[in-house]
């Protein structure tokens, strides 16, 4: 696909983690999301490729930082710290065609596969 995800794993509390998603694709704004067993979709963080402006979600401010590398490709990263058995989830890397840092899943238009996270307490 697009969108290809790294980088999950198994940690224990206070651990942390940096995933990875690598694409081609020339997008406008890309972001993280995570569902945990029996929940929903949500939204983590988005950047806005072009110039690096930032929107978290509450639960993912102090604790995960967002980021990207643009070169012939586009790398983005999601550092993450202080891991609680909460944050275990697979994580998704979204691509949006849009300028909008979106913080809803069906504004993007690419998904990866996913990566699992699980924090052991």
């Amino acid at each position: 696909g697009p969108l290809v995800e790294s980088g999950g794993g198994l940690v224990q509390t206070g651990d942390s983690l940096r995933l990875l998603c690598l694409t081609s694709e020339r997008t406008g704004s890309m972001g993280w999301f995570r569902q945990a067993p029996g929940k929903a979709r949500e939204f983590v963080a988005t950047i806005r490729l072009r110039d690096g402006t930032t929107h978290y979600a509450d639960t993912a401010k102090g604790r995960f930082t967002i980021s990207r590398d643009v070169t012939w490709r586009t790398l983005l990263y999601l550092q993450m710290r202080n891991l609680k058995p909460e944050d275990t989830a697979v994580y998704y890397c979204a691509a949006s065609n849009s300028l909008i840092l979106y913080d809803t899943s069906n504004m993007y238009d690419y998904w990866g596969q996913g990566t699992q996270v699980t924090v052991s307490s």
